[in-house]
């Protein structure tokens, strides 16, 4: 019989980077779980993502201090702003246009996002409008080039 799930811990972990600093070791630390088993874990489960990229992460607590966690592909945010070599979006989304992608972008990486749970059930059409929508919302123009 399994341990009932006490805690659920979601945050965006850098690939690679885990440690018992903050904000990770203290939200861990909170619940009694072992912080140096769960990023020697993680580093050993993101070693083929690139260093840094930010990886949404769901930890569930158990009442005997073990713990599961699930991890998904980086953000649709993150993607856009490497394709369009920007820092930041726009502060003004709308009325400023701080960068640009072209289709073949917005298609690879739907073509990642597609992998998500939250995805899997959805065409990859409606996939590349999602994140056609993001960029939008960011000030990132989209051409057809």
């Amino acid at each position: 019989m399994g341990s009932k799930v006490v805690g659920k811990v979601a945050m965006y972990i850098k690939a690679r980077s885990a440690a018992a600093a903050p904000p990770l070791g203290p939200a861990l630390g909170q619940r009694g779980i072992n912080i140096m088993q769960f990023c020697k874990d993680f580093n050993a489960k993101t070693q083929h993502i690139k260093q840094g990229v930010p990886i949404p992460t769901t930890i569930l607590v158990k009442s005997d201090r073990t713990f599961t966690y699930t991890t998904r592909t980086p953000p649709t945010s993150y993607f856009l702003l490497q394709a369009a070599g920007l820092n930041r979006g726009s502060a003004s989304p709308g009325k400023e246009i701080v960068g640009s992608v072209n289709l073949k972008q917005i298609f690879e990486i739907a073509k990642v996002k597609h992998q998500d749970d939250v995805f899997k059930t959805t065409s990859l059409e409606k996939v590349c409008r999602s994140i056609i929508g993001s960029a939008r919302s960011m000030g990132i123009k989209v051409t057809r080039d």
